[in-house]
């Protein structure tokens, strides 16, 4: 492996950690926001847009180095693999518009209950972070699907 690959994959592999360890950090955030005071609760909704952020620039960090290891690699844009990831990958960039930003809006809005709220974050939070799991699993193991 020449320089170039191996510093494009370190990359890759540190994006997506970037990807997938802030969403670790938002399942507790997600449980404190029910009884926190209107300021805290403010607090942890920031966090949470700080992290969809950072997530979403470390997405394209992380498409971007996939692509040039594609490129350079002797994987082809047709493997299993890697038509399955990104399968998973377009779904989860749907998901993650719809999942997370409208419902921080709606704790702006007196009228919502605030439980359901609660619970459609932390199940959002969940929901993406084994999506995001189940494409680090695709791009480690490599398995062949078909």
């Amino acid at each position: 492996m020449d320089t170039l690959y191996r510093f494009i994959l370190y990359i890759h592999v540190g994006s997506a950690v970037l990807s997938i360890g802030p969403f670790v950090v938002l399942i507790p955030i997600a449980k404190k926001l029910l009884g926190a005071d209107t300021q805290v609760q403010q607090a942890y909704l920031d966090i949470f847009r700080s992290t969809v952020r950072l997530v979403k620039h470390a997405g394209h960090v992380l498409v971007g180095s996939g692509a040039l290891l594609i490129a350079m690699g002797h994987w082809t844009w047709k493997t299993s693999w890697i038509i399955a990831t990104l399968a998973i990958m377009f779904g989860s960039v749907f998901f993650l518009a719809r999942a997370f930003t409208p419902t921080m809006r709606k704790f702006q809005q007196h009228d919502q209950d605030q439980s359901k709220l609660v619970q459609k974050l932390s199940l959002s939070t969940w929901l993406y972070l084994i999506l995001l799991l189940i494409m680090l699993w695709l791009m480690v193991v490599k398995p062949v699907l078909w």
